[in-house]
């Protein structure tokens, strides 16, 4: 794992202290005083990513770089908004869920498909999402309960929402056949979405593991009705994984269904 430290806000007051200790016992990163210093200045003086306890929230900034990722639902809110009015949403078009189904997101990040599953699978239904990187998995868990809305709908998703830090090959390995009703594959993007600045801070900070046919053939094992792909639009996953291609003439993304016989 690449070097990470911990340090607080600008003007830290005791809570961004004992968030910043508590991240660095509970993840194993060294707790560095910020002194008044930048953020950037720390990141090159340790060589290290940074991880900034502040008083509302985390942010986390890859060294060298002045765009922080930090939790927050994203396009989720609007989406769920448009979903509430009755309005189509492509990606559960794609997944076909159902109130009640089972989601597996095998590339969390941060999250924003799995919310939408997760308002649409309801109560009954259950959102599990896997994320290789271990500082994303606990910011990002610790935002789907913590994130301040008026949203009633949108907080009761995002708190369903089971987090689990492992790699998503080995996870799969050790779920029983047709375990879940969907497994989604949303993997790093081979190209920059550029008005995407929130999956740019995800980029940097973010691992990149490449989609394989190991992961692939684990997750139609583990799937009962399909496997769902998202990549960007000039991907060759589609056809040399063998998946029906969704073409979405307006997005710079499509999906990809492998149905279940």
């Amino acid at each position: 794992m690449r070097k990470v430290i911990v340090t607080t806000a600008g003007r830290p007051d005791e809570e961004s202290f004992q968030l910043a200790k508590q991240i660095s016992e509970e993840l194993h990163v060294r707790y560095v005083p910020r002194k008044k210093r930048s953020v950037a200045k720390i990141g090159n003086l340790y060589q290290a990513n940074v991880i900034v306890a502040g008083k509302n929230r985390f942010e986390y900034y890859a060294k060298g770089s002045s765009t922080p990722f930090f939790f927050h639902p994203d396009t989720a809110a609007f989406r769920l908004k448009r979903l509430e009015r009755g309005e189509t949403e492509p990606f559960i078009e794609s997944c076909g869920l159902q109130p009640g189904d089972s989601f597996l997101d095998c590339t969390l990040g941060i999250g924003s498909d799995s919310i939408i599953a997760s308002f649409t699978v309801g109560e009954s239904g259950k959102v599990v999402g896997v994320e290789v990187d271990p500082i994303i998995s606990f910011l990002v868990r610790r935002g789907l309960k913590e994130y301040k809305t008026a949203d009633p709908v949108l907080k009761q998703a995002m708190e369903r929402i089971q987090v689990i830090h492992a790699e998503a090959v080995e996870f799969l390995k050790k779920q029983p056949d047709s375990s879940f009703d969907v497994v989604y594959l949303d993997p790093m993007f081979e190209e920059t979405i550029e008005e995407s600045n929130n999956f740019e801070s995800l980029r940097e900070v973010g691992s990149h593991h490449p989609l394989t046919e190991e992961w692939v053939k684990e997750a139609y094992r583990v799937a009962k009705k399909r496997v769902v792909l998202k990549a960007h639009f000039r991907s060759t996953h589609f056809e040399d994984l063998g998946f029906e291609r969704k073409v979405r003439l307006t997005s710079k993304f499509h999906y990809g269904v492998l149905e279940k016989n």
